[in-house]
């Protein structure tokens, strides 16, 4: 059985998910590059059903770029996040990539929001785009 744990900075926050993920994506946009303090964010989609988390996380809801509400889910402690959930994909967790303590993960099948990527930014040729 496929095992994928990601943690918080501090460990004290832990996901672990049974299941390969649905899918990995780039997101460029404003807040994701905001929330990663980097050119974009990289996460992983999980069914719900095979994720179990473990520890304490604090909630901070906002507003994407499409208009949807994502609950951003961190430590209280180190601040780091560990897992999304996003309002037009119920039954989903998101996890960012850089959270897992291993990096076998698939690479990014998908890129969206590139109206919003930095301009020095390069894909792999094989990866949908998705505007």
């Amino acid at each position: 059985m496929t095992q994928r744990v990601a943690t918080c900075s501090c460990r004290q926050l832990m996901l672990r998910a049974t299941e390969e993920p649905l899918r990995v994506s780039i997101c460029h946009c404003h807040a994701c590059q905001r929330r990663t303090g980097s050119a974009f964010g990289v996460q992983a989609r999980f069914r719900e059903e095979s994720v179990v988390i473990r520890g304490a996380a604090t909630a901070y809801v906002r507003s994407g770029d499409s208009g949807g509400r994502a609950t951003f889910h961190f430590c209280p402690v180190c601040g780091t996040t560990v897992y999304y959930q996003l309002e037009e994909a119920k039954g989903l967790v998101g996890v960012p990539v850089g959270a897992f303590t291993r990096q076998d993960l698939p690479p990014p099948s998908i890129s969206v929001f590139e109206e919003c990527m930095q301009a020095w930014v390069r894909l792999p040729d094989d990866i949908e785009h998705v505007y």
